[in-house]
């Protein structure tokens, strides 16, 4: 069975406060876009990994693809299998491509094998694998809270806009992104914010991981003042880094020739 794991980007991004257990607790919205890897699973004699595409530098047990199969098989009798990973999403972007790869994988091993998990028994497997995980099994745009696990719905469209999403080749360790965050209370919530105009958004609303990332990785400001100068609406990083974004109108045209980066633009209409 072959399913398309797709990524999302941040609109917004608040740290307010500093964990026990040392995570963070954070404000954002997911917001799910169609850039997607390719996942197979096909019952076999011997479980096996492959991946292609964009290069993963960690041991195959600890991909979270992996992670996900032998958390699920833990619990149920799922036969061995041939999985095949086609990697498009691009790491150390922010983007959560490993993420959605992992609640993909839940997802598609309770289709093919009738587990009859819920949603929500879904998001609590995905949950132990990352912050972020949980999101991709309903896919749709969600308020975070908490580390991210914690989601509630929105109601916000985006559809007809073109979006942009340029990752340089600076890599961003998400571990070391939030060591370097001094967490903050917000007086307005993302939630609240993201319900006025987009055109409004560049002046109230933004990824408190900016500040430390643009001062460490100047190019990272360069490209976003480069997508607000080829006519961006909005434009943010998303996540930790480094991938930036912009929403242009439906119409627009921009030319980005910048020598490393991943390019990749859609006109806005995924369900």
């Amino acid at each position: 069975m072959l399913c398309f794991p797709n990524a999302k980007i941040n609109i917004g991004l608040n740290i307010v406060e500093r964990r026990n257990d040392g995570f963070h607790n954070i404000e954002t919205i997911f917001y799910p876009i169609p850039l997607c890897d390719a996942l197979e699973v096909i019952s076999a004699d011997k479980t096996t990994f492959t991946i292609s595409g964009v290069a993963i530098p960690d041991a195959i047990e600890n991909n979270l693809v992996m992670r996900a199969y032998q958390m699920i098989k833990a619990d149920f009798d799922l036969p061995e299998l041939s999985i095949y990973l086609h990697k498009n999403i691009p790491l150390g972007a922010g983007l959560g491509g490993g993420s959605s790869d992992a609640a993909s994988m839940i997802k598609l091993l309770n289709d093919s094998y009738s587990l009859n998990l819920t949603n929500e028994q879904m998001e609590k497997y995905a949950s132990v694998l990352g912050s972020d995980c949980s999101f991709f099994i309903r896919n749709q745009p969600a308020f975070a809270t908490q580390r991210g696990e914690i989601l509630q719905p929105v109601e916000l469209s985006l559809d007809s806009y073109l979006l942009v999403v340029i990752k340089p080749s600076i890599h961003i360790s998400t571990r070391e992104a939030y060591h370097a965050i001094t967490p903050r209370k917000v007086d307005v919530s993302v939630n609240e914010l993201v319900k006025n105009p987009i055109d409004t958004w560049e002046k109230t609303i933004h990824n408190d991981f900016e500040s430390v990332m643009f001062s460490k990785f100047p190019f990272l400001h360069d490209l976003k003042t480069i997508l607000y100068s080829q006519g961006a609406i909005y434009a943010s990083m998303s996540g930790s880094g480094s991938a930036l974004y912009g929403f242009f109108p439906p119409n627009a045209k921009p030319e980005f020739n910048i020598d490393g980066c991943f390019v990749w633009s859609h006109t806005f209409n995924f369900k």
